[in-house]
């Protein structure tokens, strides 16, 4: 691999050109090969034999992948790190060297310098020529004053760490904690040669459009097949078996185009990028360390068969504080299912429920939650159909209070309760639980250091312009459809499509209409009061509507649905991965012109 120059282009053949397909003049074709760390493991050599690229990123974080990392790193200090990586790495690394591609990651996790100084000996092992360095100063531990029990605390940087990186001529960049989208910030800004740390004058923009549309791109691209038709309401009009991992190719003025290399299933499509561009984000400001996103002004058009531009982004100065995820250990939690079968089923319910909490009268956990579902089907043809789940979770700092006192209560029932008791497993130890929460320091506190590949250590400025986070004034509604029209009672997802996720304790629910007609209905018919009614749970909580018309979008946030977040296992949708597809699953009075 060659070195960049200033702006990132290397010497000799354009980089990520395979033998006879030349880059595009002006474009950084920027690919994904992992959306979580246990993505497909294939994916990494798909991408860099598929076809052209420049940069392949792999996204392994999430905040409960952090809690994770924290529990191996109490076990051995030199822990920390996605192992996968290296896996991949091990025939990765040749091809990518052979190609020209350059290798941006945050697999780092909670020990980027080790997972680096792990590349070099494997390089080293198989014989690959390639320069690493790393960015680190976000693991914000030793730092205290976090409370009892945190386990992590790291701080979400930026791009700038790696673009220093890139620009010192590194193959391989291994990031602990940046943002999803700073992975391909950094490579762009590198390339390109956009300014991250911005003008401090009000009035020169500098680079925030450009650095807005790569955030954007980036988040797209960033939980991987997500974007190719993985886990879309639509599912059914395309062969997603097996979609392609997506890859950007961006242009010096920050807009993009999302796509696949040919021959790779899955689809490519509006659709598919509007879901993913909904997926865990709030307001129309999107904010990052790098800049802060308009969402309300993204502008997505269909360029061709597995193509979609963007373009039209704004950037706007980001805030003057990082986002710090915190994660602690928040006690210990065991669950039970109870199978009840046949007949009088809530009798059942009711009696085993009755069971268990006089015998944990003595010793009852700090918290007992009970839930009956009734997957259970009348004059059913087999038993699993023919049998509801009873479910109780407990949670308690005791590991006696939520071990052997709740599987001994559920135990000594088996032959004293209801007909046909037996449970889904056999109950045991009490496991431990995680805790999310965020808090915020100034950015000019946090030592953002790029390690480069020589070893030298560059300090990262911090932005020298921000501005606070404000919520953009609600556009105006469109025009409502004509009064009068023939409805039918029919699912909601028959003309809008959902993509829904987790940020921390709270629930993002992104809703979307496939035509101007459907947008029309979807901003006046799905209101905060409506949600509430088709969402009972989200009855007593606060949910927050954002209109996003350029998308034909309402974003709602369910605060507080998750409880402390997914790692804590609240709920049984714990991460809200499926609320909006039972949304969807929603009945309403729907124009027949819609459908």
């Amino acid at each position: 691999m060659a070195p960049g120059s200033p702006t990132g282009s290397p010497t000799g053949s354009p980089p990520g050109s395979a033998p006879g397909v030349p880059s595009p003049p002006g474009v950084l074709r920027i690919g994904n090969a992992s959306g979580f760390y246990g993505d497909r493991f294939d994916a990494l050599r798909e991408m860099l034999t598929g076809g052209p690229l420049d940069v392949l990123t792999g996204d392994y974080l999430a905040e409960l992948t952090m809690l994770i990392l924290g529990r191996d790193r109490l076990k051995n200090p030199d822990a920390g790190y996605a192992k996968t990586f290296l896996r991949q790495l091990e025939e990765g690394l040749g091809l990518a060297h052979e190609r020209g591609v350059r290798i941006v990651t945050n697999a780092g996790g909670l020990n980027p310098a080790g997972l680096a100084a792990a590349v070099r000996a494997l390089a080293e092992r198989v014989s690959v020529p390639v320069r690493v360095a790393h960015v680190e100063g976000d693991d914000l531990l030793a730092r205290g004053g976090w409370g009892d029990g945190v386990l992590t605390a790291n701080a979400y940087l930026g791009g700038a760490g790696i673009a220093a990186c890139l620009r010192a001529g590194a193959d391989v960049v291994v990031t602990g904690r940046v943002t999803d989208a700073a992975l391909v910030t950094g490579p762009a800004a590198a390339h390109f040669g956009w300014d991250l740390t911005g003008p401090d004058d009000p009035d020169r923009p500098g680079d925030l459009d450009a650095l807005a549309g790569a955030v954007v791109a980036g988040h797209v691209l960033e939980c991987g097949t997500q974007a190719t038709g993985g886990n879309y309401s639509f599912f059914t009009r395309h062969d997603i078996r097996r979609p392609g991992f997506p890859l950007a190719e961006i242009h010096a003025d920050g807009s993009a185009v999302i796509t696949k290399h040919d021959g790779t299933g899955g689809v490519v499509d509006v659709g598919t990028v509007t879901a993913q561009l909904l997926y865990e984000t709030g307001g129309a400001r999107y904010a990052g360390p790098d800049v802060t996103a308009r969402l309300d002004t993204v502008r997505l058009d269909q360029d061709g068969p597995d193509r979609v531009r963007i373009s039209g982004v704004r950037g706007e100065p980001p805030p003057p504080d990082l986002k710090v995820g915190l994660n602690r250990l928040g006690g210990l939690r065991n669950e039970i299912v109870f199978v009840l079968t046949g007949l009088d089923i809530d009798a059942k319910a009711r009696l085993v429920r009755g069971q268990v909490e006089d015998a944990l009268a003595g010793r009852r956990p700090a918290e007992v939650r009970w839930e009956l579902a009734r997957t259970d089907r009348p004059d059913a043809d087999t038993e699993e159909t023919a049998s509801a789940l009873l479910r109780l979770v407990v949670r308690d700092s005791d590991p006696e209070v939520v071990g052997r006192a709740v599987s001994g209560a559920a135990v000594e029932l088996a032959l004293g309760s209801y007909p046909g008791f037996h449970v889904t497993a056999p109950p045991g130890k009490g496991v431990p639980y995680g805790v999310f929460e965020a808090a915020y320091v100034d950015a000019s506190e946090v030592a953002h250091t790029a390690v480069l590949p020589d070893g030298r250590r560059v300090a990262v400025p911090t932005p020298l312009r921000t501005t606070a986070l404000e919520p953009v004034p609600a556009p105006p509604l469109p025009a409502p459809l004509p009064t009068g029209l023939p409805t039918r009672r029919a699912p909601l997802g028959l003309v809008v499509g959902a993509r829904s996720g987790d940020k921390g304790g709270d629930a993002n629910v992104g809703v979307w209409a496939r035509s101007e007609d459907g947008w029309r209905w979807l901003a006046h018919e799905l209101t905060t009061d409506r949600f509430r009614e088709l969402i009972p749970e989200s009855r007593e909580l606060t949910v927050v509507r954002h209109l996003l018309p350029r998308l034909r979008a309402v974003n709602f946030t369910v605060e507080g649905l998750l409880g402390e977040g997914v790692a804590a296992q609240a709920r049984f949708d714990p991460q809200a991965k499926a609320l909006g597809e039972w949304l969807r699953a929603r009945h309403a009075d729907i124009p027949e012109v819609l459908l």
